[in-house]
């Protein structure tokens, strides 16, 4: 029997809890038995101390044991179980794209995803967009959809991961969040629920990502690869670009319409397609579905020609409840916003620089976005015809158009896109794309 005030006063003085004292902890979240000002208390001991690697994984399992633990070998599924997970951003289309595509190449994809946060876009949010879907069905449906068409993209069950839930609430008041040991626990305690063999880690750097700076971002990565191998799924994490929205749209309806369009092939967006592709490859390899890059991308770029991808897109909306002919129909099933009016650039010059930030928050404030969970999202509303860096603008050009429910929103939106974008006299120079790929 351990004292919770000394497991706290351990870590406060700089100590390693055993993985006993982690569970013991852990498990008085989950039950009630330890107090909101216990876990406040250790949550800042571990903001200032630290945790070990072994610390990190013993709190991690010790989280993902709080719940149920999904397990797919009853299914025989004839390929490995796999999932990537971003840290959010702007415009991250990616899930919609990611999973069919990875489907269409023999993988399984069960992702339970997040609704949005701050100024990123949820991919939750974005599946709301579509009528009828339902990204809470039952267990059964849930392996049924994951066994039949590989791909199936749902929320969070209370089930899982229980502990996290309670443990983020409290750090979340409690200026913890930022810690690198506990946001790696955070991420992988629910991943690990998904019972995952291959987990892919997008870790965004830049203006509009999560963590603060680019190093924190390396930070991240490299404590996410070492704990989610070290707890038994293979990881491997990409730093990518989020210095300016990653497709041409943020917000809800206008992303999923730009995921279709990736899919049928009528628009390929350059930096959204690398990183999906990038993302993808590394799955596929670490799954043993291709033995190198080169082969991983052959038979992406080959599920997209074929159309196949498309097909597991269209079969998933159908299969959790959406329309049948979602995918030829799409702009019937979508709502549009009444209001679309262009962002005119304020002079001539480069797009140089955008504050990214500013502008998933333009989206948030046009309510494509929450300010508080409870609160409801319009799905019409959102940016689309994104200027990218780099690009040339005449003065009065459109930067973007805004989407929006009245009028006053839509002005106040165009001044926050103007205020978010950087003219210069001079093109910048191009960030990569992918900054580094962090490996076991």
């Amino acid at each position: 029997m351990y004292l919770p005030q000394e497991i706290i006063r351990k870590k406060r003085d700089g100590g390693v809890m055993s993985t006993e004292e982690i569970r013991f902890f852990v498990e008085g979240i989950t039950s009630g038995r330890t107090t909101e000002g216990q876990i406040a208390a250790l949550a800042m001991a571990v903001f200032f101390n630290d945790m070990t690697m072994d610390e990190r994984v013993a709190f991690t399992l010790a989280m993902r044991d709080s719940g149920d633990v999904l397990e797919w070998k009853s299914l025989s599924l004839p390929g490995p179980v796999m999932d990537k997970h971003s840290t959010g951003g702007v415009g991250d289309v990616v899930s919609l794209l990611l999973g069919p595509m990875i489907a269409a190449c023999g993988g399984f994809v069960p992702m339970i995803s997040g609704r949005g946060l701050g100024h990123t876009g949820g991919t939750l949010d974005k599946f709301d967009s579509i009528p009828g879907y339902t990204t809470v069905p039952d267990n059964e449906l849930f392996r049924k959809v994951v066994r039949e068409v590989g791909v199936a993209i749902i929320g969070q069950t209370a089930a899982l991961a229980p502990a996290d839930k309670r443990f983020y609430g409290i750090r979340d008041v409690t200026a913890t969040v930022e810690s690198v040991a506990m946001i790696t626990g955070s991420i992988l305690s629910k991943k690990l629920s998904a019972g995952l063999d291959v987990l892919a880690m997008d870790v965004k750097a830049g203006s509009g990502a999560f963590m603060p700076t680019y190093d924190k971002s390396v930070e991240l990565a490299e404590s996410i690869v070492k704990v989610g191998n070290g707890a038994g799924m293979l990881t491997s994490a990409l730093l990518t670009d989020m210095n300016e929205s990653l497709a041409p749209a943020a917000g809800n309806a206008v992303e999923v319409r730009c995921a279709v369009d990736y899919l049928t092939g009528k628009a390929r967006p350059a930096r959204l397609h690398e990183v999906t592709m990038a993302l993808c490859a590394e799955m596929l390899v670490l799954g043993k579905l291709a033995a190198n890059e080169t082969e991983a991308r052959a038979k992406l770029q080959a599920s997209l020609d074929s159309g196949e991808a498309l097909v597991r897109f269209a079969k998933m909306v159908s299969a959790l409840g959406g329309p049948t002919d979602f995918v030829e129909k799409m702009d019937t099933h979508l709502e549009t916003a009444p209001v679309i009016v262009p962002v005119p650039a304020p002079r001539a010059g480069y797009a140089s620089a955008t504050n990214c930030r500013g502008l998933g928050l333009a989206v948030v404030a046009l309510g494509g976005g929450r300010t508080r969970p409870q609160d409801a999202i319009d799905f019409a509303v959102g940016l689309t015809g994104l200027v990218e860096l780099g690009q040339k603008v005449d003065a009065g050009q459109p930067l973007a158009l805004v989407h929006a429910r009245t009028p006053e929103a839509a002005a106040r939106a165009v001044a926050e896109v103007q205020a978010a974008y950087t003219i210069a006299d001079a093109a910048p120079a191009a960030n990569p794309i992918v900054y580094r790929t962090i490996r076991p």
